[in-house]
């Protein structure tokens, strides 16, 4: 999902600039950026499609088949995510010309849905993640660990990424109706659509004189928000990064708020077409204060880079659980009928070389049972000299 400023196809260049990320938002919020290529997670903690790690699906004949379909009077849509379904690709996937349409609002922070995030649990079930505070879901009573049945009548159980964000978005003002789930209580919930804005960068100052910024996304703007909070914090103080349910976002935007941190230097490396390229941060960020990065499996994909950036390059200290893993990069090709596919056509690597891609990013330090994952982040931030 393309933005139109990054039109031009990657070069070996420092700056690597034309590379994307794109974010599903996990179900609810979603994004796509109009740029080349893309990196796009799932919704959940495990890819809902199968397929080996790496597989991908030949542009060419998903081109193909839509052309085909459309020329006999069909759905090239449906025809397109057929041949994707059927190729393993397990981060691939096709949109119709408003879904695309919707997803490329998010660029902005703005989306037009529910208000709602929601994650896969352990048991493989669809769970509400968090609500956003003052949308429709929150009104109706909806709470952050509710099962997520239904949406519209249409069961969540094993629907791709794409299909669920496609079912919870729609048009301002209609309503969408949602089967839901609490303890022993099954019941609906029927929601009206509306345009709400996400703020993705959102700061705190702590006990004893640390900052925590934390970024829910990284939208259009995200990066000079976060140089802009570390510029304004107290001379010496420490600064808690809080990745943690971070969906990813425009990977432009997830380098320049690695840029807050470093100066100069690689933030990753990435393969397309068999061609290796670079990442680089830019020059003259606070390589002085000490950083904490604070992460959870709900920490993807953008978040990820900016998070093996910081933690290969020494950095930050990295607390938490493990990351989602998702560390593919997809290339968006539009077709006859005016849909989109996004397919894979390469991977990303941190600093070191790491893959992250069905693996994720273990952190430094990883809060014992029962230990509140910040107050141990804010721990070692102190143990740093944050606010001396």
């Amino acid at each position: 999902m393309p933005g139109p400023e990054f039109r031009p196809r990657p070069r070996r260049s420092r700056r690597g600039a034309a590379l994307t990320l794109v974010f599903a938002g996990v179900l609810a919020t979603g994004a796509v950026t109009d740029a080349l290529p893309v990196d796009r997670p799932a919704d959940d903690h495990r890819p809902l499609a199968a397929g080996p790690a790496g597989a991908t699906v030949d542009p060419d004949a998903v081109a193909r088949a839509a052309a085909d379909a459309v020329a006999e009077g069909g759905s090239g849509t449906k025809a397109a995510r057929e041949v994707v379904s059927r190729s393993g690709d397990r981060w691939g996937a096709v949109y119709d010309r408003d879904e695309y349409a919707r997803f490329q609002q998010t660029l902005d922070g703005e989306y037009t849905g529910v208000g709602l995030w929601a994650k896969r649990s352990a048991d493989g079930r669809v769970e509400v993640a968090r609500v956003r505070p003052g949308g429709p879901a929150e009104r109706a009573g909806i709470r952050p660990g509710d099962r997520l049945r239904t949406i519209g009548g249409r069961s969540v159980e094993g629907r791709p990424v794409t299909e669920i964000v496609a079912l919870l978005r729609g048009d301002e003002r209609t309503d969408v109706t949602l089967g839901l789930a609490r303890g022993g209580r099954a019941w609906t919930e029927r929601l009206v659509r509306t345009t709400l804005s996400a703020e993705s960068v959102t700061v705190e100052r702590l006990a004893g004189g640390a900052v925590k910024i934390r970024v829910s996304s990284f939208t259009r703007g995200t990066g000079e928000r976060v140089k802009d909070a570390v510029a304004d914090a107290p001379d010496g103080a420490g600064v808690l990064l809080d990745l943690r349910g971070n969906s990813g976002g425009l990977i432009t935007e997830a380098v320049t708020a690695a840029s807050a941190f470093l100066d100069g230097g690689l933030v990753a490396t990435y393969d397309m077409d068999g061609e290796q390229h670079a990442l680089y941060a830019e020059p003259g960020g606070d390589t002085g204060r000490p950083v904490v990065a604070l992460v959870d499996g709900g920490t993807m994909s953008a978040a990820e880079m900016v998070t093996g950036a910081l933690k290969d390059r020494g950095r930050a200290v990295t607390v938490g659980t493990r990351t989602f893993g998702k560390g593919s990069v997809q290339m968006p090709r539009p077709l006859l009928d005016g849909s989109v596919a996004e397919l894979t056509v390469g991977h990303y690597r941190t600093p070191e070389g790491h893959e992250v891609d069905g693996r994720g990013i273990v952190p430094d330090l990883t809060p014992a049972d029962g230990e509140d994952a910040e107050e141990r982040a804010e721990t070692v931030l102190s143990g740093l000299g944050a606010g001396s």
